[in-house]
């Protein structure tokens, strides 16, 4: 897969096999790497996720 674009919806895999819907918001000023859980609405960045996941595809909108 190519690299995500900001603003963008993607199907995510969690390494327990859960789906989830993450929206790209792209790296801030500090290049850490933004994402949104478009269910519960939190934000974090890649470093801060404690479990294995993976891009399957991106959502179409």
């Amino acid at each position: 897969m190519t690299e995500p674009f900001a603003g963008g919806t993607y199907i995510i895999e969690l390494c327990s096999g859960e789906l989830r819907r993450w929206r790209y918001l792209g790296p801030d000023a500090r290049s850490q790497i933004w994402w949104r859980d478009v269910e519960s609405g939190r934000e974090f960045t890649e470093s801060s996720v404690m479990y294995a996941w993976q891009i399957v595809r991106k959502q179409d909108d």
